[in-house]
């Protein structure tokens, strides 16, 4: 017997995430390699304590700590189950069949399946140089265009966009538009000429910002993410298509665990440590002869173009994990030195360099 579903469903791209092998090194899925600090596990313990009961379904008590945190007023920031429920979230409260939504590509995987979702096309523009390429991505604006996404720092290549590039971005877009700026990976930024966004949003109130507790802070496991706007038009709409409640009770206190002073200060001196390995792998990978992009995140791209599911495979003998993307290349995470000095000794015994 056969159901009937949607048509869509025949061509809707999957999201693949980064494996996990047992007894492997995972360097696939852009985590950090440390576990939550034992002041948050003691929170997250304590709110076990109430799982009988229904979260906050708005995350209230999170939302007023994040909108005191960044200067705005509560009604503009969203909590989410990850920031990836917010990217959904975005996509069911603003597009639709015949409209279309922007991104640049290879980006975040999850763009192409929102947008095939909510029936809206999509419109990927290629990357020049592993960066998105505003200019082209401003000149594919049209009449339809009702949702951008600009992913920076970008997954999967680890670059960003300086400021003055996307301002004049979105100075180009049409004040209607909702334009995401995707900041999964802001915490890791050490150039100074690529922006925080959330600088951007009184001149520009169709912008929304996103952010996670995933990454830096280390809460994968427990799906917390958020998004500021620039009015709080949007954020009201997120809230309406939102799953009941999507955040947990663990999800928010770990939270607002991590932005309390001593946490937060102990997390981004990890944040630092993270950094410096970036920075060590990177320049490792180029004296062994491949070229790697600056890389403003916790990972590092190979352009490896046909190879990489070679290379992928030869770091899976090898009992290492990493992230191919077949035909393109592979992203690497970051993880403790010695796993990272595991990951190198495959690259430098690999044939090809690119």
């Amino acid at each position: 017997m056969t159901v009937r579903l949607r048509e869509a469903m025949a061509t809707l791209p999957g999201y693949v995430p980064g494996r996990t092998v047992a007894g492997a090194i995972k360097l696939a899925s852009n985590e950090t390699p440390l576990p939550p600090l034992p002041y948050v596990v003691e929170r997250i313990a304590q709110a076990a304590q109430t799982a009988n009961r229904y979260p906050d379904n708005w995350s209230t008590e999170l939302v007023e700590a994040l909108a005191a945190r960044h200067g705005v007023e509560a009604e503009r920031v969203v909590a989410g189950c990850g920031s990836v429920s917010l990217i959904h979230q975005l996509a069911a409260a603003v597009a639709q069949p015949a409209d279309e939504v922007l991104y640049g590509w290879r980006s975040f995987e999850t763009y192409p399946i929102v947008a095939a979702i909510s029936g809206a096309d999509p419109v990927a523009v290629p990357l020049r140089d592993h960066v998105h390429d505003l200019s082209a991505m401003a000149a594919h604006v049209s009449e339809r265009t009702r949702l951008v996404f600009v992913c920076n720092p970008n997954n999967p290549t680890s670059t960003a966009v300086h400021r003055d590039e996307l301002v004049r971005f979105l100075d180009a877009v049409p004040d209607d538009v909702v334009v995401v700026i995707d900041e999964a990976y802001h915490e890791f930024v050490t150039d100074a000429r690529v922006p925080d966004a959330l600088t951007l949003l009184d001149d520009h109130p169709n912008l929304i910002v996103l952010r996670t507790f995933s990454k830096a802070y280390g809460l994968a496991g427990l799906r917390i993410g958020y998004g500021v706007s620039g009015n709080p038009e949007v954020p009201g709409a997120l809230r309406q298509v939102q799953s009941p409640f999507a955040v947990t009770t663990l999800a928010q206190q770990a939270a607002l665990a991590s932005l309390e002073p001593e946490a937060e200060s102990q997390l981004m001196a990890r944040v630092k440590d993270i950094v410096i390995e970036r920075d060590r792998v990177r320049e490792t990978l180029i004296a062994q002869g491949w070229t790697v992009p600056q890389s403003e995140a916790n990972f590092v791209w190979l352009r490896l173009g046909e190879a990489t599911m070679d290379f992928s495979a030869a770091c899976d003998a090898a009992g290492v994990s990493v992230r191919p993307f077949a035909g393109d290349g592979a992203r690497v995470s970051i993880g403790t030195p010695e796993e990272n000095d595991a990951f190198l000794t495959v690259a430098a015994a690999y044939p090809t360099r690119t």
